[in-house]
């Protein structure tokens, strides 16, 4: 058993407390990867404001990359210091959905041994597969894919949440077509991956809707050709005459229920609504379902942009590599572990596009 500082959770809302937890050696099918870079991710501060409930306390953090220290008993492919990004999509392989090629909604992964503890036992969960918020995690072989040597660390890292999450919602879940119209509704660190997904699959145009107009500058950066200021009047309006017509896709990446109630209005004849960002538990959302059924249109979930990581993610460090996928432009600020709740603060502001945490 090693030792690893963490970031915990120790009550809901409150600041986090870095800890000295031991971490056990990696069981059947784990790797023990030792962390270069942890992104924060709004799920992460939802989660830790106590929004979707869970068991305390808790380490966060899901959005990382490292190098692999530790490999346990049966585990195939992966060798002792390579660099890897480590997700929080933990697939079985075996059960139905895994079979349909769709590992995000796995439904036969088994529980396993509390990872970390306390000096006294008190066992300390590791949030969503992960509990990345730390020096060192264990995790399933199936939640990390190896990556070049050649990418920064912060930039892998970035590619375990946000933009695999934002791409797959328009590539995978939406089925963005060359030539179609997308509006984006959030100009976050998803939203933004969103935009230049669309980009990358050939939208004719992409309207970036969002309450900052700092970020709907930069959504034009990302490849955004229009913005609509939420805050304005009724802004489906000024979406759908920058289009001079409806949606055909429309992305939804931030959890407002009122984003959900006004994201119909964009869709034009025969559109479709990717739902992707999350909120609170118990949250609800209301909508004229006449319309849908009339206009032929489809409200689609997605989770982690429906990605099998093993093929989506090296194809998007193959485009970041040919200056086709940004990433380095999506980090705003570089942490330590100690400056944690700095960092999570100055991302609650809502300027920030990804802040990382790095190690060493």
């Amino acid at each position: 058993m090693t030792t690893t500082r963490a970031a915990v959770c120790t009550a809901f809302g409150a600041p986090l407390t870095i800890e000295d937890l031991h971490l056990r050696a990696p069981g059947p099918g784990e790797i023990e990867v030792t962390l270069e870079a942890v992104a924060i991710c709004h799920s992460d501060i939802s989660y830790a404001d106590g929004i979707w409930g869970g068991d305390l306390p808790m380490v966060f953090g899901h959005e990382a990359a490292g190098r692999v220290t530790g490999i346990g008993p049966g585990v195939t492919g992966i060798e002792s210091g390579q660099r890897v990004v480590v997700t929080l999509i933990k697939s079985c392989g075996r059960c139905a959905n895994c079979a349909a090629g769709k590992p995000t909604i796995c439904e036969g992964a088994t529980p396993v041994p509390p990872k970390l503890t306390r000096a006294d036992g008190t066992p300390v969960v590791a949030a969503m597969n992960c509990g990345a918020f730390a020096e060192r995690v264990i995790v399933d072989q199936s939640q990390v894919v190896a990556l070049p040597e050649t990418m920064p660390a912060e930039s892998v890292a970035l590619m375990a949440c946000g933009v695999i999450t934002g791409i797959g919602a328009v590539v995978n879940a939406g089925r963005l077509r060359p030539g179609e119209d997308l509006v984006v509704i959030g100009a976050g660190g998803v939203g933004l991956n969103a935009i230049q997904g669309a980009r990358i699959a050939g939208a004719r145009r992409i309207v970036a809707v969002d309450m900052s107009e700092e970020k709907l500058a930069i959504a034009r950066e990302f490849g955004a050709t229009h913005g609509v200021l939420a805050t304005k009047g009724e802004p489906w309006k000024a979406a759908m005459k920058a289009l001079g017509r409806g949606a055909d896709l429309v992305a939804v990446t931030v959890g407002s229920t009122r984003a959900y109630d006004e994201a119909p209005r964009y869709l034009g004849w025969g559109g479709r609504m990717v739902m992707v960002g999350m909120p609170a538990s118990g949250a609800m959302s209301q909508y004229e379902p006449v319309i849908p059924a009339y206009m032929g249109q489809s409200f689609i979930g997605s989770k982690m942009g429906d990605v099998v990581i093993a093929r989506d993610i090296p194809w998007m460090a193959d485009l970041y590599e040919q200056g086709r996928l940004k990433l380095d432009e999506l980090v705003s600020g570089r942490w330590t572990l100690e400056q944690i709740n700095e960092a999570i603060a100055d991302t609650k502001t809502g300027g920030a596009k990804r802040n990382v945490i790095l190690f060493g």
